[in-house]
């Protein structure tokens, strides 16, 4: 058992692992220089490895995913091991310098690197072993690894697999430990669901263990805010065997005016409350076409069955069915290798932001269809709204709200809505027209029936209204964890969870 016992009591003892590396080195690099100087040299003394500014491995650390948000770290620390991990957080704290962990660095508000200038980038991507246990099932996952890696590690280690996204290049860190939906949650759940334990540095550079029984208040607020409790060096999943067959598809829907859209929309919204377990599904929405797309538990024929009724009450026909493993449904949503790891890049000039809702009344979809008709389709960048089948009553995800610090367990759809500029730059105004989307939707809510999804997060809400968006009535207890692990905001982001 950890000293800190099955809950978080750290009053007492914030700051004595900074303390313990001596009053020496706190007068030594509290002093002259520029941030990143004193930053560096700190770095340097503990033996942390840094990537310095000018080098090719320093403009791969600070190159955005989203281009349009930019920003310029105090220095970048090129973590290799957890005690690098542990050093640089301690050489933040004694400076008072933010402290940001990026693992794939595919925030799309450049959270990453802090999501504004001046923090220490701890790059994690380095730290990308995945060891699997036979007997256990359980995988022991450094805090660095991309998705793509740690499908292929379990599966070639034994055939085994864990929920999650289907873009091979993001980074297990922030994909877990704010949700982690992907093609296969509405059968098994998200990937903070399959997360049995963890290794954390604390604000105050100590290292602790957390599980369901030892420090669960930590525990819990990993799983769903973790990025504001601290940096996640070795994660603990337990696993699953996938079954040999696996379909996925693509059904194409013939939806050419608002009241066919409008017909269409209905029909899936009901068919999601009681879509079967092994269905996963979503509706991608894009100025040009309507797709159907998803993976399903079993073979062709046992899905051609499963979605005949809904084909035919949304018009819509399947276009593509193709059964597989487990590894060849991830090439086919991930588009690219899969075994993605340090150095990896992908860049894209867009603005998104998300909703989470129950069922839509029928004034709701039509604000919905009218916007798509009207503003959305007038406007020729790439956009794209992504419809997730997330809940209902057959959802792996659908439990309590309060079982982890992810608290859209009950709602039925989740929407991407992402807008992106193919060529030059993204206008000034271009955010309005996604956000003006959502609002549509969202217009004469009440403020409880809807959320967002911190890992589509739009970087242009507020801090207030982004707590209360991606966290809902999670907040207040988390505020409390945040106080308890990191009172000063020492892993700080714009829209992060803020001490009680």
């Amino acid at each position: 058992m950890h000293p800190l016992g099955g809950s978080l009591r750290l009053g007492g003892l914030l700051g004595l692992a900074v303390a313990s590396q001596g009053s020496r080195l706190h007068h030594r690099f509290g002093g002259g220089g520029n941030q990143t100087d004193r930053l560096t040299e700190c770095l340097t003394e503990a033996g942390v490895p840094v990537d310095m500014a000018g080098t090719a491995e320093y403009a791969i650390d600070v190159s955005s995913f989203n281009l349009r948000l930019n920003y310029t770290p105090a220095a970048v620390a090129a973590a290799g091991t957890a005690d690098h991990v542990r050093d640089a957080v301690a050489c933040a704290a004694r400076l008072g310098v933010k402290a940001t962990a990026k693992c794939g660095g595919h925030s799309y508000a450049s959270f990453g690197l802090g999501g504004e200038d001046g923090h220490l980038v701890i790059e994690m991507s380095r730290m990308n072993r995945v060891v699997l246990d036979d007997e256990t099932g359980i995988a022991t996952v450094e805090g660095g690894a991309r998705l793509g890696h740690l499908a292929v590690e379990l599966w070639d280690q034994g055939k085994r697999a864990i929920s999650h996204g289907t873009c091979p290049g993001v980074g297990v860190g922030g994909h877990v430990l704010h949700g982690g939906y992907g093609m296969s949650s509405h059968t098994h759940g998200l990937a903070l669901d399959w997360m049995v334990g963890a290794t954390v540095v604390l604000a105050n550079a100590s290292v602790v263990e957390c599980s369901e029984t030892e420090n669960p208040d930590l525990f819990w607020a990993l799983r769903g805010a973790g990025s504001s409790m601290g940096v996640v060096t070795e994660f603990r999943f337990k696993t699953f065997e996938p079954p040999e067959n696996l379909t996925y598809f693509v059904a194409t829907a013939q939806w050419p005016t608002e009241d066919r859209a409008l017909a269409g929309l209905a029909a899936v919204q009901e068919y999601a409350k009681t879509m079967p377990a092994e269905l996963n599904m979503r509706l991608y929405i894009a100025n040009r076409f309507v797709n159907l797309e998803g993976l399903y538990y079993g073979d062709d024929a046992a899905l051609h069955h499963t979605l005949a009724p809904l084909l035919d009450q949304a018009n819509a026909t399947l276009a593509l069915a193709q059964t597989g493993g487990w590894l060849d449904q991830l090439k086919h949503f991930g588009g690219s290798n899969l075994d993605q790891g340090h150095g990896h890049e992908e860049h894209e000039t867009f603005h998104s932001t998300s909703l989470y809702t129950g069922p839509l009344d029928e004034d709701r979809l039509r604000a919905f269809v009218g916007y798509w008709f009207g503003p959305a389709k007038n406007n020729t960048r790439s956009w794209h709204v992504q419809i997730d089948l997330h809940g209902g009553e057959n959802s792996a995800v659908s439990v309590a709200p309060r079982s982890t610090a992810y608290a859209h367990r009950d709602s039925l759809l989740m929407f991407l809505l992402y807008d992106r500029a193919d060529r030059g730059e993204f206008p000034a105004d271009g955010a309005a027209l996604m956000d003006n989307f959502a609002a549509a939707v969202t217009a004469g809510f009440d403020p409880d029936d809807w959320g967002m999804y911190v890992n589509y997060p739009n970087p242009s809400l507020s801090q207030d209204d982004a707590k209360a968006r991606y966290w809902g009535p999670n907040l207040a207890r988390l505020r409390a964890i945040k106080k308890d692990v990191d009172p000063d905001d020492l892993f700080h982001y714009p829209q992060g969870i803020l001490p009680a």
